[in-house]
């Protein structure tokens, strides 16, 4: 039976209540949506509602107001914001709630906005938001990822066509990329959840003490040893609040990922496609680290962001993720490029700067922060992920007394 778009929609929403973030009957929610995404908020809201929620709120967003700011407002003014927004995420947490969050944005809509600026802000709301990220970071909140079309974003992915077929495009690919307009998506759901922890066991198991990727056209050629005590996620996770439960973080997902130790990779690695960043596109990224810290960053486009990026703090200098991904991927058998990490990070293997999460290592959720430094685990207010995979790429786990067995090939496992 051919499904019309109102019907995709409501499987959509009900798929990112009860697999996203799955809630519980009396349980609240916040939804943080852009305005412009306002009818998938009040589907959302619905279906919380159906799935037994006690509250809905909604903590609408508006990028034409932040541009605004950003290019009116005053020097010396970035670092003023407003708490409420952050606050509105914890008093969720403090109540035992969930928080979903419909990311979406157009991917340049900073582009032409002094880099500076957008840095100054970005390290304000970090470092006041650091108390809910470590929330996230330690599974202490059931919470969700997902997103939706914009007209402006979805002219990017789909250039060639009208503004309604391109945002018509886009959201048959979203739907096609989180099993939304199958029969039953939660089934289909349940399915690639127990695919990825089978090999998200595996891999803990073998207790690797570094990966090593390799790009024989690329040019990455990079070890990332990894944390002391280290456990690969991936798909669900459990959350560590009272009656927390199994939530799902992003939809869609299809990675395996765990803690890389802050002060163990060394070499060169180079992406594989562009990174949108803060309204601002990133592309031609190639790093080079050593002892675990980026020495040398540059850029063909975006740079100066980049930089900015990196220059955070110490952390931000560091990986706090290393993640696999097939080449095989449905999101990057689509061929699309999505100008959105949720999306292209689940097309291609990558790594991210910034903050590990705390799950990640055993044990780690309840470690102060220097015992989880003492195992490898690297902290920050930033966590921004970036992608190096492609269908060159191979990827060998070193043991512990130095052997090779290999992981991936030409971008495909074969464990």
């Amino acid at each position: 039976m051919v499904q019309n778009f109102d019907e995709k929609l409501r499987k959509y929403a009900q798929l990112a209540v009860r697999t996203g973030v799955g809630l519980r009957p009396g349980q609240r929610l916040l939804i943080e949506s852009p305005i412009e995404t306002a009818p998938l908020a009040r589907a959302l809201a619905e279906a919380a509602y159906d799935a037994g929620a006690s509250f809905v709120d909604v903590r609408w967003d508006d990028d034409a107001v932040n541009l605004l700011r950003y290019q009116k407002a005053p020097d010396g003014s970035f670092e003023q914001l407003s708490r409420w927004r952050v606050d509105a995420e914890l008093e969720t947490v403090e109540e035992g709630g969930a928080v979903l969050a419909i990311r979406a944005a157009d991917p340049g809509l900073l582009g032409g906005v002094d880099a500076g600026r957008v840095a100054q802000q970005a390290r304000a709301y970090g470092a006041y938001r650091k108390a809910y990220s470590r929330k996230v970071m330690t599974n202490a909140v059931n919470w969700n990822l997902i997103t939706a079309p914009l007209p402006a974003w979805s002219a990017l992915i789909f250039p060639d066509v009208s503004s309604e077929e391109a945002v018509d495009r886009h959201w048959d690919a979203i739907f096609a990329a989180t099993r939304a307009d199958q029969p039953d998506p939660i089934q289909a759901w349940e399915d690639h959840l127990t695919a990825l922890k089978t090999r998200r066991d595996y891999l803990t198991a073998k207790g690797y003490a570094a990966l090593h990727f390799k790009d024989s056209e690329g040019g990455t050629d990079l070890t990332v040893g990894l944390a002391d005590g280290h456990v690969w996620g991936g798909g669900a996770s459990t959350s560590t609040a009272p009656e927390g439960g199994r939530f799902v973080p992003n939809i869609p997902t299809e990675e395996v990922w765990t803690a890389p130790h802050r002060e163990k990779v060394d070499g060169v690695v180079v992406s594989t496609k562009p990174l949108s960043y803060n309204g601002v596109l990133i592309d031609g990224i190639r790093m080079r680290f050593e002892g675990g810290k980026a020495v040398e960053v540059t850029a063909e486009q975006g740079e100066e962001t980049l930089r900015e990026l990196v220059a955070t703090d110490d952390g931000a200098a560091r990986l706090g993720e290393v993640a696999l991904v097939p080449h095989s991927s449905p999101i990057s058998q689509s061929g699309l490029f999505f100008f959105h990490t949720l999306y292209d990070e689940n097309a291609a293997s990558h790594i991210a700067l910034g903050a590990a999460y705390r799950f990640n290592v055993d044990g780690g959720t309840t470690m102060s922060d220097e015992e989880f430094a003492a195992h490898g685990g690297n902290d920050s207010i930033v966590h921004v992920d970036w992608m190096i995979g492609s269908a060159a790429m191979d990827v060998d786990g070193v043991t512990k007394d130095g052997g090779r067995e290999p992981v991936m090939r030409a971008g495909e496992f074969v464990i």
